[in-house]
């Protein structure tokens, strides 16, 4: 694939505060591929989660971007609050101009079955995983003017392969991108943008344990558990121009993944 550096081309990726997560792993390959980045991430979310989060990666995270000669920002955003998303698309555009390109990564997701869950947990899951993802594609579309080349792409996770047990209300919030992603890219046709969906299947994020590394990479047909690097050279090929004529698709990375 080529890319021009000249086109000047922006990407908005949000949920990159981890280095050894997908959202930075996207990040670093559109930046070698000349893409500018600008990313978001919300260390309080990471905080409460069992791998923890060291406060310096998303500034090691944009200093490892500039590397490949390209121009990075990022803001630490709460975009569970819906007037955050317009403000986060104003910042973008002041510093880097009008993005062509989102990356809809950020995610919730707890432990949850139908025997504890409740209303504020699942609202918890939705403003993030369908209301965000909704609101910041939305509001992305109309500002974008090019008519030709936009790209929206969003990680889903599989749901509709089978059963996510103990994970209801993320299973639910984020089964709806599969049918966002669909309506959506009949919609935004005529704007020049195409509107995929990434499912990366598991992946080796920090959140996997040796047994459960042992247990996953038996059910891939290489033995091999999918890497951050993985997902991110899909995207990458999603936001070239060979890319041009996949739309409205739900693209499975599973390995030959059967659970």
């Amino acid at each position: 694939m080529v890319f021009d550096k000249s086109e000047n081309r922006v990407a908005l990726v949000t949920g990159a505060s981890r280095l050894n997560g997908i959202g930075a792993a996207i990040c670093q390959r559109l930046a070698a591929d000349g893409i500018d980045i600008f990313f978001t991430y919300w260390s309080k979310y990471d905080s409460q989660q069992p791998w923890g989060v060291n406060p310096h990666e998303p500034e090691i995270l944009k200093k490892e971007i500039e590397k490949q000669n390209v121009r990075c920002f990022k803001k630490e955003i709460d975009l569970a609050n819906p007037e955050n998303i317009t403000e986060l698309l104003s910042i973008v555009i002041d510093k880097m101009g009008t993005p062509s390109i989102l990356v809809n990564n950020a995610a919730y997701s707890t432990n949850a079955s139908y025997k504890d869950i409740d209303s504020d947990l699942l609202d918890q899951h939705y403003n993030i995983n369908l209301r965000l993802t909704t609101l910041l594609s939305s509001q992305f579309a109309r500002l974008y003017d090019k008519k030709e080349g936009g790209r929206i792409i969003s990680l889903t996770s599989g749901q509709f392969k089978g059963p996510m047990n103990n994970e209801l209300a993320y299973a639910a919030t984020k089964g709806g991108i599969d049918a966002l992603t669909i309506t959506l890219a009949a919609e935004l046709k005529e704007k020049g943008i195409t509107v995929n969906a990434v499912n990366p299947g598991p992946t080796d994020t920090g959140w996997m344990d040796e047994d459960t590394k042992k247990t996953l990479s038996k059910k891939f047909l290489n033995c091999q558990i999918n890497q951050p690097e993985d997902i991110a050279q899909v995207i990458s090929f999603l936001v070239s121009k060979e890319a041009d004529r996949i739309t409205g698709e739900v693209i499975h990375i599973g390995g030959g993944f059967y659970s």
